[in-house]
């Protein structure tokens, strides 16, 4: 005999867990209740307080209407308010009279404020607040050093992550027995939160995450070790954006990859900075290792490094590629963050700004820990790295294509001079519409 119900009516309160495959909090709901309300929030607070990256608004509202398209296919379907994200569940909740709500664990400032507003109004109303996991492989404080909250360097928690117990993959539900009668909501367009945005961002959805993964592992994965630092051949994933809004599960990239060990580890290093980014909120605005650092101000140069036009072609394509994509490969991102923070002097929130401005797969934790890691104020074992730019452009775009790529005016130039065009006669440099390098340790004079 089937087991009854446990709950007449679930909310399933998506936030940056926009799939139906692997996604635990709806899963449950769709296993213990009579009816399950799918439920989004268009909370003005972000267009408002966070990055105003039109990449980003736009890659959320395709992956809500492919959401609505896989719920609608199993019977239910999105509904879509806007307004304050705790005052609008609230509402739900008392007009349907549900027993619960039901979500997906996140680690940032305002979404633990979120949880916490949301586990009082869910008290007020005689409503049970379920939170599952789903945005990591390894929940963050799962694992912890003895007598303390999290791990502080990424080498031991490699270690132990690897032998944590991981829970088993969910498949997507074959049925969401939605509401008989309420209003769905209008759906956001993806051109009109009047932003600029970048001509080649990716396109967002589950559809669009779990299509490009099965393609480019099925071509890539294998050398991904290999080949994932090859900047002309771009062959990493691209998968970022798609983990960012939770359009595919972490969890399930990472079995479906084992024994990838370099891609896995990938998918470890994001785990990390979000169990670190729980254990301090305030990552992205403070020092995890304060240092004494005395950044300076040049906004002439901040500007040049968010443009591209710093004088050194492999930041400068990184910059440019950024705004041409809304994405970077890893390795430039690195290049671009260490000459801004090691070779200007400037702040790295200044960088990460401009990251979370324009980056589709911008999130909170990964972006404020790997730029306090370049900046030496952060999780690195190692806070005097530096990196040797040009060294670095040689050893991987050894013919240049990648500069060719996105600084066109260098198209013409050959190597060795196309990473070191200040190395050019007096008479080839003025036929360039080129900078010369902003910091002084890479003049024209050599």
């Amino acid at each position: 005999m089937a087991r009854a119900p446990s709950y007449d009516t679930v909310v399933v309160l998506f936030t940056r867990d926009l799939r139906v495959h692997d996604h635990p909090a709806l899963w449950r709901a769709c296993a213990t209740a009579r009816t399950v309300v799918p439920f989004f929030v268009m909370d003005p607070w972000f267009s408002s307080h966070a990055p105003a990256s039109g990449n980003r608004a736009a890659f959320l509202a395709e992956s809500l209407a492919d959401l609505r398209s896989s719920l609608r296919a199993r019977h239910g379907n999105l509904f879509v308010r806007s307004g304050d994200t705790v005052g609008a569940t609230a509402e739900l909740v008392a007009k349907l009279g549900a027993d619960a709500v039901m979500m997906t664990e996140d680690v940032s400032k305002l979404a633990r404020a979120r949880h916490d507003r949301l586990a009082r109004a869910c008290a007020a109303r005689d409503c049970r607040l379920e939170v599952h996991p789903g945005t990591t492989v390894v929940s963050p404080g799962a694992i912890a050093p003895a007598g303390k909250d999290h791990y502080a360097v990424f080498t031991p928690y490699w270690r132990q992550w690897r032998n944590a117990p991981w829970r088993r993959v969910l498949p997507a539900p074959r049925r969401v027995p939605g509401p008989a009668r309420l209003a769905a909501g209008r759906l956001p367009s993806p051109t009109a939160h009047g932003r600029p945005s970048s001509p080649g961002r990716p396109t967002g959805g589950e559809t669009a995450g779990r299509a490009r993964w099965a393609r480019w592992s099925a071509r890539h994965l294998e050398a991904y070790g290999e080949a994932h630092d090859d900047l002309p051949g771009d062959r990493t994933s691209r998968l970022s954006a798609y983990l960012h809004f939770g359009c595919v599960s972490p969890l399930e990239l990472a079995r479906s990859a084992e024994p990838n060990e370099p891609f896995v580890r990938q998918l470890c290093w994001r785990d990390f900075h979000h169990q670190v980014a729980a254990a301090h909120p305030d990552l992205p605005r403070r020092d995890y290792r304060p240092r004494g650092h005395r950044w300076r101000r040049d906004p002439a140069a901040e500007d040049a490094w968010r443009c591209g036009r710093t004088g050194v072609p492999i930041v400068d394509a990184a910059m440019r590629q950024l705004l041409a994509e809304g994405f970077v490969h890893n390795r430039a991102r690195m290049l671009a963050a260490s000459y801004l923070v090691k070779d200007l002097g400037l702040d790295w929130r200044v960088g990460a700004a401009h990251f979370a401005d324009w980056l589709t797969d911008a999130d909170l934790a990964n972006n404020a820990g790997n730029w306090q890691w370049v900046a030496g104020t952060g999780n690195d074992t190692r806070p005097n790295r530096r990196f040797n730019l040009v060294r670095q452009a040689h050893r991987f775009d050894p013919d240049g294509s990648y500069v060719r790529r996105y600084v066109p005016e260098l198209a013409g130039v050959k190597p060795p001079h196309l990473h070191e065009p200040w190395r050019l006669s007096v008479l080839e440099r003025k036929r360039l519409d080129y900078p010369a390098p902003l910091h002084r340790g890479l003049n024209w004079g050599g």
